[in-house]
């Protein structure tokens, strides 16, 4: 409600609480790809690991609230070694969970305590049904140690008589792997995941053109105009229902707006001193919404977003 009434006042006034969070387990990635500032090791910001102690307050604090939980923002989750406690701890306290892997970590006993800790969903990255396809954007990635670590996953849910988590698939769709689009949807279906999902790739340089994004525009977030450069397919509206429904929480406590603020340049508070609730409403988080219904062009990681943009299944 306070959502549209603020579309019509143009004030960046919240009455609620966000029902869903990404909490960031970690900037830390065994891999290298190419338009992650993880994986290329470029943040400005710190690398670390999430506290099991910051954690808990957020969720202490939200659990009222909170009907969803993504632990995932940048890095590889499974790098922090307390990361399924994490997940269990939410999971205890009523709330879905999901994450987002690289799958390099799900060994035997891992993918076992995957199960175990309660996750509701497992986004497993694959971009690639070949290794020559798949290493050209998951850089020093193993296709193997993927489709491994999801079988484990899987054979320890049939073992544990359990339905979570729920399987998916992502492929990211590049240049260099859309022509594997109908393998993967073969793959997916030979290893059992639960579903697969086709996603547009973000680029940062894509005006003159890019090398990673698809020739077929039916998965390209860029559509090219008449005199050869790009432009991002949706329009950007003065309005985004993120502001008042989530928010990011990094590894060491600080709030950004979503998930667009890869380097938490738009930092609006910090949980390891402050309160979710004095944060969420304070007025910085209240300008950075009013810009938001006003001039929405005038932010910079607002300018390649794709609210509003298909995530294909």
């Amino acid at each position: 409600m306070s959502f549209w009434l603020a579309r019509i006042t143009k004030k960046g006034e919240v009455k609620g609480m966000p029902f869903a969070l990404s909490i960031e387990p970690t900037t830390a990635c065994n891999l290298g790809c190419p338009e992650c500032p993880s994986g290329l090791k470029q943040f400005s910001r710190p690398t670390g690991n999430l506290k099991q102690t910051t954690n808990q307050k957020i969720i202490d604090e939200l659990a009222p609230f909170l009907a969803y939980i993504n632990f995932y923002f940048q890095g590889e989750p499974f790098i922090n070694p307390g990361f399924l406690d994490m997940i269990n701890y939410a999971s205890s306290k009523g709330i879905y969970t999901a994450t987002s892997t690289n799958a390099h970590f799900l060994n035997d006993e891992m993918a076992k305590k995957t199960v175990e800790s309660g996750l509701d969903r497992l986004i497993v990255s694959i971009d690639g049904t070949t290794q020559e396809t798949y290493e050209q954007y998951r850089v020093h990635g193993s296709l193997d140690k993927v489709l491994e670590g999801t079988k484990n996953v899987i054979d320890w849910k049939r073992k544990l008589k359990s339905k979570t988590p729920h399987i998916i698939f992502q492929f990211l769709v590049v240049r260099p792997n859309e022509h594997q689009i109908g393998d993967a949807k073969q793959l997916a279906k030979e290893i059992g995941v639960n579903e697969i999902k086709f996603k547009t790739a973000q680029v940062y340089d894509f005006k003159n053109g890019n090398p990673l994004i698809p020739q077929n525009e039916y998965y390209s977030r860029y559509k090219k105009q008449k005199d050869g450069t790009y432009r991002i397919k949706n329009e950007l509206l003065n309005q985004c229902w993120r502001m008042w429904s989530s928010a990011v929480v990094t590894w060491d406590g600080s709030v950004v707006p979503c998930c667009f603020d890869k380097d938490a340049q738009h930092q609006l508070g910090n949980l390891a001193f402050q309160s979710f609730n004095s944060v969420w409403k304070n007025e910085g988080y209240k300008k950075f919404r009013k810009q938001i219904l006003k001039d929405r062009n005038s932010i910079d990681i607002c300018q390649n977003c794709t609210e509003g943009s298909k995530v294909f299944g």
